[in-house]
């Protein structure tokens, strides 16, 4: 994925700002194994280009739509993203974290990436209410309200149930 947006009305002329919508297809998918953005997803941008004397400031806001599966009860969700980012895209580097502005266009595809991915949830939950599934048998514990099992033996008392099996 690559977001290349020309800036040569903007270059080195400061004060100077201009907004405006982007609508952009994925083509990899942004996120981890856990939460995503599909390959092929859709993502809205409002994106703000400021001049200023270092180079040209970016300022936006992305929305889209994340693929995930409850982290208590693996169902399948969908989550909405809207993250706020803000970048500055120097004219010349400083060092080697910096954002360069080349050939009168900026790449906004790694501060999306970044941003995007920074704000996704670490264990997504479908409901704040949500029991999860049992640890024993694995079903859904919102589907039985009265669930539950035996406990399990103390192995150090293991000696004695053998003892109450041979008396039955």
């Amino acid at each position: 994925m690559t977001l290349l947006v020309a800036v040569h009305d903007l270059m080195k002329r400061p004060g100077i700002m201009r907004e405006f919508q982007l609508d952009h297809n994925v083509t990899d998918a942004i996120g981890t194994t856990i939460v995503k953005i599909p390959g092929g997803s859709h993502l809205q941008i409002a994106l703000r280009l400021e001049s200023v004397h270092e180079g040209v400031l970016a300022t936006g806001e992305v929305s889209g739509q994340a693929e995930s599966e409850c982290s208590r009860c693996l169902d399948s969700m969908n989550l909405e993203v809207e993250v706020d980012f803000q970048e500055l895209f120097a004219y010349s580097l400083t060092s080697d974290e910096d954002l360069i502005v080349d050939s009168e266009h900026i790449d906004l595809e790694q501060v999306l990436i970044d941003s995007i991915v920074l704000n996704l949830p670490f264990q997504p939950v479908c409901s704040k209410t949500c029991l999860g599934l049992c640890a024993e048998c694995g079903i859904r514990l919102e589907q039985t309200i009265e669930h539950g099992h035996e406990k399990p033996v103390d192995p150090r008392f293991s000696a004695l149930q053998d003892l109450a099996t041979k008396e039955d």
